[in-house]
């Protein structure tokens, strides 16, 4: 179990140890893991077991997780242990390795004939003991004249021979006549047998209603099985598992999370925790995100769970999958680890997009929608990507020139709206979209103007607002009711008035209006704020402030976080001041 104390710090306390296993080794075991740091966070061990029951105590450290540590402890001590065991029986003379419900069923079958043989041994029973009686009230109710017989013969095979040819009697009959004492030729006794009698016909009755119906043998089984348990069922002290997960995997010693994973131009790739980055006011100058060379910049940033898979999308049309864990975790000024150390890249292939899909099993309705830079459309259903292997899987053929710009997972009923370079976008409903395979290139979702390209692209319902942000900083919400849908293709309309003073489009999205963004500068420089805090205008407009840039710097991508809440920065820090 584990408790939590008056200070707020939890401790885990053991009941209860596995059989065989000596409590006095666990605990030498875990103080040797503490002090090797194999298992960090725990701050003292203490047996407290006494005559009441055994109490063995680990305290754990304010800061540490108390589960994640019993899970170490569950795969590093005896404090969990398994044991295996070989399903081979002999099924009808032949051995086989069989499974748990194999067992199960072959021990009903068993059961059912058991059951059957033992009914029908009883009935068999009970048929000869009532052919005897019905024998004896034969005699009973001709009691003088079966004296006479038995006096007047010589022998008993010559009594026993008169009394069948008389009463139409068997041998059996006969014999049990003949054996019968005197005392049983009172009144009281012939009671005794009527009464055997008709209780034996009932029992036959009842035996052979059993015989004929299957249910009642089951039934039978079952009353008999819950008589065993009454008897002597305890609670079970062990689980029954089959399979692989009788071992820990490394999942279970990971707490799970809201992490950020940020992938720079040069494919450094890290994992932070999203409270590193406290919301500001619109217009602040952010904190430094991440550490970038000169001519490196922060490229990709994903908001997800140390659980959840991410899908890494390459610039040759493949994809690759990680679980959030895997990806290393630093520091905010850390430059990261080199995504070709966790991922078998091609030479020349690099990371053109990352995703995050929240479910392990994929749903046969989602689709992965991809967007590239030509403005060329397609979707695929997610469960083709159920098993991705190592050294990745093709995700769709790219023509020559083009790259991905946008991946996301959609229902199949969506409406999608395309952003464009030169401020322009489109809408249009998903199902215009024909579900492709894996190796197809797309159809086309934009037309695009002389030196424009695709930004951004988002799944997008009228409930919603479009969300924009220019490469000078500059962004702006807008319902997406002035966005109308039109047909997949056309050249689109104006989302955002471009100049000087804004630059060109840097991405679209859209948002519900209570979430987080960061935004990220191609100088590493992250700013976190809610979308609440940018003023809502009109599709045409060119926005308000959102993020003060240095001299040189372009805003190249942002992404939308869960919200956090928490104190925002005073008032006089709020325009100057590095929160």
């Amino acid at each position: 179990e584990i408790e939590t104390t008056k200070s707020g710090r939890e401790r885990i306390v053991v009941t209860e140890f596995p059989y065989m296993v000596n409590k006095t080794k666990v605990h030498e075991h875990i103080v040797r893991l503490a002090q090797e740091k194999r298992v960090e966070g725990i701050t003292a061990v203490r047996d407290e077991s006494s005559r009441e029951g055994v109490r063995f105590v680990i305290e754990v450290r304010r800061d540490a997780s108390a589960n994640v540590i019993l899970n170490n402890l569950f795969k590093l001590t005896q404090l969990q242990t398994n044991f295996s065991f070989n399903m081979l029986a002999i099924e009808k003379g032949v051995p086989k390795i069989l499974s748990l419900r194999q067992i199960l069923a072959d021990y009903i079958a068993h059961q059912k004939e058991v059951v059957v043989r033992r009914t029908q041994f009883d009935k068999d029973k009970a048929e000869a003991r009532a052919h005897i009686l019905e024998g004896l009230l034969i005699a009973l109710d001709h009691l003088d004249e079966v004296i006479a017989i038995i006096r007047n013969s010589q022998t008993d095979s010559e009594a026993q021979a008169e009394l069948m040819a008389r009463f139409e009697l068997t041998e059996r009959q006969s014999q049990a006549i003949l054996d019968m004492r005197l005392r049983r030729l009172t009144g009281l006794e012939r009671d005794k047998i009527q009464n055997e009698y008709n209780d034996l016909l009932a029992l036959i009755a009842d035996l052979a209603d059993i015989l004929a119906k299957p249910g009642r043998v089951i039934a039978i089984i079952k009353e008999e099985l819950d008589e065993s348990k009454r008897k002597f069922g305890d609670a079970r002290r062990t689980e029954l598992m089959v399979g692989e997960v009788v071992s820990l995997e490394d999942e279970d010693l990971i707490e799970e999370e809201d992490v950020v994973i940020t992938l720079s131009n040069k494919g450094y790739i890290k994992r932070l925790a999203q409270d590193e980055f406290r919301s500001q006011k619109r217009g602040g100058r952010g904190v430094q995100g991440t550490g970038v060379n000169d001519d490196d910049f922060v490229r990709d940033i994903v908001s997800t769970s140390t659980h959840d898979h991410l899908y890494f999308m390459t610039n040759k049309g493949r994809v690759y999958r990680l679980k959030g864990y895997e990806i290393p975790e630093y520091g905010r000024t850390a430059k990261g680890l080199p995504i070709v150390n966790l991922l078998k890249l091609d030479e020349g292939e690099t990371i053109q997009t990352v995703i995050n899909a929240k479910s392990d099993e994929a749903s046969e309705n989602n689709h992965l929608v991809f967007v590239t830079r030509q403005g060329l459309v397609k979707r695929t259903k997610e469960a083709e990507f159920k098993n991705i292997r190592q050294n990745g899987l093709i995700a769709l053929k790219l023509r020559e020139g083009d790259e991905l710009i946008n991946v996301f997972l959609t229902t199949g009923n969506e409406e999608i709206i395309i952003g464009t370079k030169f401020g322009y976008s489109v809408r249009f409903k998903e199902n215009t979209i024909r579900s492709m395979s894996r190796m197809a290139a797309g159809v086309k979702g934009v037309t695009l103007r002389d030196g424009d390209q695709v930004v951004g692209a988002a799944a997008i319902t009228d409930d919603q607002e479009v969300l924009i942000i220019s490469e000078k900083g500059y962004g702006k919400r807008t319902s997406a009711t002035e966005y109308p849908t039109k047909g997949r293709g056309g050249k689109g309309i104006k989302t955002v008035n471009i100049t000087d003073k804004n630059g060109h489009l840097a991405g679209i999205a859209t948002v519900s209006g209570n979430e987080d963004i960061m935004v990220m500068t191609d100088t590493g420089v992250i700013i976190r704020t809610a979308v609440d805090n940018i003023s809502q205008t009109g599709r045409v407009t060119q926005g308000v402030k959102v993020m003060r840039l240095d001299n040189s710097a372009r805003i190249v991508t942002f992404a939308l976080v869960e919200p956090e809440e928490v104190v925002k920065a005073p008032e006089a820090d709020q325009e100057s001041g590095d929160n």
